[in-house]
């Protein structure tokens, strides 16, 4: 019997997901961190009847949508703190993007090594507009958007989400007085489905009155800073149908920051139908299933 490439590529992607405690590995100190890593290369860009996402470590996620291909958040290479992960790919692997959407410019986020290695590959970066601004002094192929501007990217629709992480005020050593429009998520409409990528936030009301997504990128670490534990337990009952892709957590070695040290284990008996967390392995393919659409 053949097997088509998109059958294999849901069975690795349900392989990939399906068992905690087999994903999941602790450092000395007790840090949770992904068991494994798939690499990929230029076969993750090519065109296809689906649309395919991988989880790139940190808050980095790439999204394949019929060949489409863009990245959100990624943090491929030169962070300033020990990892616990290597990259899934390197900057220079990749083919073709189509675009990199930035939520903001935190450097676990807005990675500038990566962007600027990425830049000869990419059509266009995709940002608020002071990250745009950064982005121009960069000479990146930038665009700046307002909170809810819509914006077109292939087969996807890009409309941009509010977020509140002006963590920067209250330290008071920084040039600048960050406003809440330097920062943002992202909906992402796709042929086969809803994505929201909230970017890094405090609880907002707003997260509870989206459009039904079908898949989130879910930052559940517990930092006062990010939407928390119990909000992020909260949003994700909130859309009870939702896949829970697990992200920023298990990647920066650092058992002391709350922000980087998310473990899936505390989810467990928290999630309306828990069979939707995904601890997915950097670079494993999750394919988003167009039968399962909300109208």
């Amino acid at each position: 019997m053949r097997i088509s490439i998109m059958n294999l590529l849901f069975a690795l992607s349900l392989i990939a997901s399906l068992n905690v405690s087999s994903q999941v590995r602790y450092t000395e100190k007790g840090q949770a961190y992904p068991s494994s890593i798939q690499r990929f290369g230029k076969e993750a860009f090519a065109k296809s009847n689906n649309t395919v996402i991988r989880w790139l470590g940190s808050a980095g996620f790439l999204i394949n949508s019929r060949g489409t291909s863009i990245m959100v958040d990624p943090m491929l290479v030169g962070f300033d703190m020990p990892l616990l992960i290597q990259s899934p790919i390197l900057p220079e692997e990749v083919p073709s993007l189509d675009a990199v959407l930035i939520t903001h410019s935190d450097n676990d986020h807005f990675s500038v090594p990566t962007c600027t290695r990425l830049n000869p590959k990419c059509k266009a970066f995709h940002s608020t507009m002071y990250v745009d601004s950064l982005m121009k002094n960069l000479q990146l192929p930038s665009y700046g958007h307002s909170m809810s501007d819509t914006f077109q990217i292939g087969p996807m629709s890009v409309c941009l989400t509010p977020a509140y992480h002006t963590w920067q005020n209250e330290y008071g050593n920084f040039e600048r007085v960050f406003k809440r429009e330097d920062y943002c998520g992202y909906l992402i409409e796709t042929p086969d489905g809803l994505i929201w990528a909230p970017g890094d936030s405090r609880f907002l009301p707003e997260f509870l009155e989206l459009p039904s997504p079908n898949v989130i990128f879910f930052d559940f670490s517990d930092d006062t800073w990010h939407i928390g534990l119990e909000n992020a337990i909260k949003v994700a009952n909130a859309y009870p149908e939702a896949q829970l892709l697990l992200s920023h957590w298990g990647t920066v070695n650092a058992p002391d920051m709350k922000s980087f040290n998310a473990d899936p284990k505390d989810l467990e008996g928290r999630i309306v139908n828990p069979e939707r967390i995904h601890v997915l392995s950097p670079g494993a393919p999750f394919i988003l299933d167009a039968s399962k659409k909300k109208e």
